[in-house]
């Protein structure tokens, strides 16, 4: 039975390698759900993407995953512009990673009628994305990066920050120095409790 899926896992690369603007040696990507425009899809080498992908590259935007790149199942990504996920990134199930928000302020036209806002969203290499989290427009995720279980994260934040909550917020960093990771003093704070 496992071969059966490989076998058809494998049938679909050869597809995939036809209409996607890149994809990568040993890459794979379960039954989609809905593809917008994947000829603006960049797929790195060996990356594994399983059933229920949802992506969209709208106007100009485009997708590019790096190389090595675990992608749970039921995985939803919008594209507006240039949206880069990192090689090395493990991203579990049921996560959203977007650069578009949906614009309301004019109360007496439908909001899918209005314009969208286009924001510039990037996830490092090896960053670890826990399942239900939501990646929002506008946010930079450095390299190494670890986000909690259905978070919700939208900001800057820098290579090895662990973020969790809604909103998203730092709470430990790794020290390459001690080599752990450490508990922010506060909030507030970018000093860490030794």
């Amino acid at each position: 039975m496992h071969n059966l899926y490989r076998f058809f896992w494998a049938a679909r690369a050869v597809i995939y390698k036809l209409v996607f603007a890149r994809f990568g040696w040993l890459s794979y990507i379960g039954p989609p759900i809905f593809l917008l425009r994947p000829g603006r899809i960049h797929v790195g080498g060996r990356v594994r993407i399983f059933p229920g992908l949802r992506a969209e590259c709208h106007g100009d935007g485009a997708l590019f995953i790096g190389d090595n790149v675990s992608i749970g199942q039921n995985f939803h990504v919008i594209a507006g512009s240039k949206l880069l996920i990192g090689s090395g990134c493990l991203i579990s199930g049921d996560v959203f990673v977007t650069d578009t928000d949906h614009t309301f302020d004019l109360v007496n036209i439908p909001v899918f009628d209005q314009p969208d806002r286009i924001a510039s969203t990037r996830i490092g290499d090896n960053c670890f994305i826990g399942i239900g989290a939501r990646i929002q427009a506008g946010t930079t995720l450095g390299n190494g990066c670890v986000v909690g279980a259905n978070s919700v994260v939208k900001g800057d934040f820098p290579d090895y920050s662990m973020i969790v909550g809604v909103p998203g917020r730092v709470v430990k960093r790794y020290s390459p120095e001690n080599g752990t990771w450490q508990r922010l003093v506060s909030n507030n704070s970018n000093e860490i409790n030794s």
